[in-house]
């Protein structure tokens, strides 16, 4: 499983337009997306802040899932948001590694690297668990 944490900020005035695309941005990942495992909108709750946590069978499902809401996502950032940083957990793929090169200047990115975990995964397609 590849893990991203999205943070942005809601524009003045803008909550009720951020949310309503929020939404739409949901309901496109919940019809086009196959690879993505999770896909969770947080709002602060003064409506300022906003963080988005996402789940993916891989690393290459992430730009699948980009592609698949970039009109909806260039609305809400011109619109509705603004202060787009993304925090990956674990290794890009290549690539995801380029993507993330073509967006420096863009989108801050973070990585962070499995340090230690529980040593049990699950088996995203039937949630049993399989040997670490």
């Amino acid at each position: 499983m590849f893990e991203v944490m999205a943070r942005l900020k809601v524009r003045d005035g803008q909550l009720n337009g951020f949310k309503e695309q929020a939404l739409e941005m949901i309901r496109q990942t919940r019809e086009r997306d196959t690879k993505t495992l999770r896909y969770d909108w947080f709002l602060s709750a003064d409506g300022t802040e906003c963080e988005v946590r996402e789940a993916y069978v891989d690393a290459d499902a992430l730009i699948t899932h980009a592609h698949h809401v970039a009109e909806a996502r260039d609305k809400l950032f011109r619109d509705f948001a603004y202060d787009h940083e993304m925090t990956i957990y674990g290794e890009p793929s290549p690539a995801l590694a380029k993507l993330m090169e073509q967006l420096a200047g863009i989108v801050p990115f973070r990585r962070f690297s499995l340090l230690q975990g529980l040593g049990i995964d699950i088996d995203a397609r039937d949630g049993h668990e399989v040997p670490a």
